[in-house]
């Protein structure tokens, strides 16, 4: 791999005295699709968290673009160009769609180019511009992780980060959400993505890691790690 846009090295977080993390090391190149692959509990959520500012880590560096991203604020970090949908959507549901999405643009540079943004959206999603008066709350599951996506855009990210985008949702919602994915990259977009559908996630990623309760395991290449036999054992069960 070549000169990562993100890298993270030898990072330790904390919960109180429990520790959830343990010296994990990884990168993200640019322009690719980059997989973050474990089951529930491993740390993945943690280690997104870490990157947006949400959390400190007790140790090790986070550099983005050559900068060190550890100590700065979540709205520093998504004026540096990186977006993260968290897990569970966090949409201010009493709110409509357009005021979903015009708070992804809160940031005066982001607030210039609001207009282009939602075109770019509704693009996209044309389904949000058809509820574009209708608060988040009423949406259907598929729906709010569009808008979800769709406010994390508003910002114009260089490095989009999705925790669990499909959790939850309809097979046909979930085929769409990854083609979307595919659309941004394609796009220029750098993608982070945290997936429990570890088929498709595998379909689209060019390089993975795996970690195991709070530890990096391994990584490579999708077609990698499906021929190595402590990859098929974790996960066989869950491709298909």
């Amino acid at each position: 791999m070549g000169n990562p846009l993100l890298e993270m090295e030898e990072i330790d977080v904390f919960y109180g005295d429990a520790q959830a993390v343990w010296d994990v090391s990884f990168r993200v190149e640019s322009g690719k699709i980059t997989a973050l692959i474990g089951a529930n509990g491993a740390g993945k959520s943690t280690l997104l968290n870490t990157i947006s500012g949400v959390i400190r880590p007790a140790k090790g560096r986070v550099v983005y673009m050559g900068k060190p991203l550890i100590n700065l604020k979540p709205d520093r970090v998504t004026a540096m160009g990186i977006s993260h949908v968290p897990e569970g959507r966090r949409l201010f549901s009493s709110l409509t769609v357009l005021e979903n999405l015009e708070l992804g643009a809160y940031l005066p540079a982001m607030r210039r180019l609001s207009k282009d943004s939602l075109e770019r959206v509704f693009d996209l999603f044309p389904v949000l511009k058809n509820r574009i008066g209708q608060t988040a709350g009423t949406l259907s599951g598929g729906e709010q992780q569009m808008l979800a996506i769709g406010r994390a855009l508003m910002a114009r990210p260089k490095l989009l980060m999705l925790d669990e985008p499909s959790l939850g949702l309809a097979p046909i919602v979930v085929k769409l959400l990854f083609e979307i994915i595919k659309t941004l990259n394609s796009e220029g977009v750098t993608i982070l993505l945290v997936e429990q559908n570890i088929h498709k996630t595998l379909q689209i990623a060019d390089y993975a890691f795996v970690l195991k309760t709070g530890v990096m395991q391994m990584e490579g290449r999708p077609e990698e790690l499906l021929q190595n036999s402590d990859f098929r054992e974790a996960f066989l069960g869950r491709i298909g």
